[in-house]
């Protein structure tokens, strides 16, 4: 119905009584062939003459605008518009859906490459910690342990001095083992 002028055909059909319509052919010696159309239980419209498709043309032209009243017309033209109506919804939803899911979707691809770049940095910091970690662990200390006379050797023959240096040293060896590194020099 897109090329139909619907504004127009509603208007013509307002203008017409849109009682009840019915279609009636007769055959009488003066008007042979002959149909008319009654609106309301009244004659309205007659087709005597013979057109170019001749007498059963005429009636069926005749029965056709009794069928296809102004009353059908404008239930037609009510249904076809509350269809363009509920098509301009549907098109109005798919429209926002599909922003809707252009907007999702660059979402997804922005939050993708967010997800990567932190990997990316992340497996870094894994791998320089784990290095790190491996060399912590590979490291060994050279810690000797020594005699207190050995000290007080060192430190002037103070014993005190070398008795609290020779336990500090052996509670630092306890330590460091305890944190898993090698201490070397005993």
């Amino acid at each position: 119905m897109s090329n139909i002028d619907k504004q127009a055909l509603r208007e013509a059909a307002e203008k017409v009584n849109s009682g009840e319509w019915s279609y009636e052919e007769f055959n009488r010696m003066d008007l042979p062939g002959g149909a008319h159309i009654n609106i309301n239980g009244r004659d309205a419209i007659y087709c005597l003459k013979k057109p170019v498709g001749g007498v059963e043309q005429s009636r069926a032209v005749t029965a056709f605008i009794a069928a296809f009243n102004p009353k059908v017309a404008l239930a037609l033209l009510d249904e076809n518009l509350q269809l363009q109506r509920e098509k301009d919804a549907i098109e109005a939803v798919a429209l926002a859906l599909r922003d809707d899911m252009r907007h999702a979707r660059e979402q997804l691809e922005a939050a993708e490459k967010r997800i990567a770049e932190q990997r990316e940095y992340y497996e870094g910091v894994i791998a320089d910690g784990s290095k790190r970690i491996a060399e912590l662990e590979a490291r060994t200390v050279n810690l000797p342990k020594r005699s207190v006379g050995e000290v007080m050797h060192l430190s002037g023959f103070s014993r005190d001095y070398a008795e609290g240096w020779c336990a500090g040293n052996d509670n630092a060896i306890h330590e460091i083992r305890a944190a898993g590194i090698v201490v070397k020099g005993e």
